[in-house]
């Protein structure tokens, strides 16, 4: 899907087709997720620190993501694929691959591409966004071509070609040639994909090690037997939070990574899932990050015993200077759990970790008191007004909010008006379907 989150916005928005459109976290340490093409211009992308690309595209509309809505409307487009083949491997909420021969779909280049071509037609007609698609013998070629056809285009790679298409392409456009290996690559004189195979496997053994080594002078030849795997197996499952001003208060901390204890159980058991081993993240003011970890003798999915394990790992770090970002992880994880875990963690965890996870009932920080109006009307999302009907966050502070009135399905940019944080007829909203008759 092209620039997903930012064109799901405009799909949503009507004075925000054609422009600048930057979606991410918008406090003072938030980072892009996606930029439209319109902001890509003045040269915004993704993971950028939301502060550059303000600097970048000031007059860009900035807005809080909507991961409700990105997930329905990703669930129709994976139908959609579903549809093509069995085997289709998600990679993320905006991309996906299909093996399109083991459902007799596709057997040769033209079949392929018509396949393509109606696939991109049935997006747009059930989403109103755009996709693109590659087309080529193997997955490592497949994404190369999806990223040679955005925006809006599809690419396929005939076989027998590839290696001549790859032959001129910088190292980066390879799996796993980040910027490390391909600074390292540099140093060694290889800068393209022909110098990766020109080397030799030996000689990039002895610079990238085994491993990397024979895989990436595989890749120069064109050479990836790896299938499209249907399902995935969940190694873990984790929640984080990043700091808008860095936390001091030991007790806060420790609040902090109760709140992502039990978040982290609450998605562990959406997945019906439980496991052994509770992982500590802690960022530090400096941006030194430490992990520290704890294997239960069997799995749980018990908030009680994730929180007191997390509690017990905090213990072992030291928070003096201040702390940006705080995760809780589950590993290990299984299809089932081990009752009397909870007696076993709560004998080892002693008093402190009890009274701790007791605060957590009767202490809200104050920064959070103070913020919560602030907190829901966030930019770009959706509310109802008592006269004015449907609309969205164009922005908020100081006690008010303004607000655009448009749809979806509306011909023109809608109107704005500005309200109290606290007026009665004003509430927040669902999204509407981005296509009028297609239930997101």
């Amino acid at each position: 899907m092209d620039a997903f989150f930012a064109s799901v916005e405009q799909a949503s928005k009507p004075s925000l087709r054609g422009k600048a459109v930057v979606v991410g976290g918008l406090g003072p340490r938030g980072v892009v997720a996606t930029a439209s093409y319109e902001a890509r211009v003045f040269g915004v992308h993704s993971a950028m620190p939301m502060a550059q690309a303000r600097r970048l595209a000031p007059n860009a509309a900035y807005l809080v993501p909507r991961f409700g809505l990105y997930r329905s409307v990703s669930e129709q487009v994976m139908a959609l694929l579903r549809g093509l083949s069995p085997l289709v491997e998600p990679l993320s909420l905006d991309e996906a691959f299909v093996d399109l021969e083991a459902a007799g779909a596709a057997w040769d280049g033209r079949s392929a591409r018509l396949v393509g071509e109606g696939l991109r037609t049935d997006i747009r007609t059930v989403t109103g966004l755009c996709g693109s698609v590659g087309l080529a013998a193997s997955k490592m070629l497949a994404k190369i071509a999806s990223e040679q056809a955005k925006p809006d285009g599809l690419v396929l790679i005939e076989p027998g070609t590839e290696r001549a298409m790859l032959g001129p392409m910088p190292v980066r456009i390879l799996p796993g040639v980040g910027p490390a290996t391909g600074d390292h690559l540099r140093r060694a004189g290889i800068t393209t994909v022909d110098e990766i195979a020109e080397a030799g496997e030996d000689e990039l053994v002895r610079l990238l090690g085994k491993a990397h080594g024979h895989a990436l002078y595989a890749m120069a030849l064109a050479h990836d037997e790896r299938p499209v795997v249907a399902e995935r197996e969940t190694k873990s499952v984790s929640v984080e939070d990043t700091y808008d001003v860095d936390i001091h208060d030991r007790m806060r901390v420790g609040l902090e990574v109760q709140r992502l204890a039990d978040r982290c159980v609450r998605r562990l058991r959406g997945a019906g899932l439980s496991g052994r081993t509770i992982v500590l993240k802690v960022r530090r003011y400096d941006f030194s990050t430490l992990t520290r970890s704890e294997t239960l003798r069997g799995p749980t999915d018990d908030p009680a015993v994730v929180r007191e394990a997390a509690a017990r790992l905090l213990e072992s770090v030291d928070t003096t200077g201040g702390v940006r970002l705080l995760g809780v992880g589950v590993s290990g994880l299984a299809d089932y759990t081990q009752e009397d875990l909870f007696a076993q963690a709560q004998a080892a965890a002693g008093e402190g970790a009890a009274e701790l996870a007791a605060e957590e009932d009767v202490a809200e920080p104050v920064a959070e008191q103070e913020a919560v109006a602030e907190r829901r009307w966030p930019a770009g999302h959706d509310v109802r007004h008592a006269e004015y009907g449907h609309g969205w966050v164009q922005g908020s502070g100081l006690g008010r909010v303004t607000v655009r009135f448009e749809t979806p399905g509306s011909s023109e940019p809608g109107r704005v008006r500005t309200f109290r944080v606290e007026d009665p007829e004003l509430e927040p909203a669902e999204p509407l379907p981005l296509v009028p008759g297609v239930p997101a």
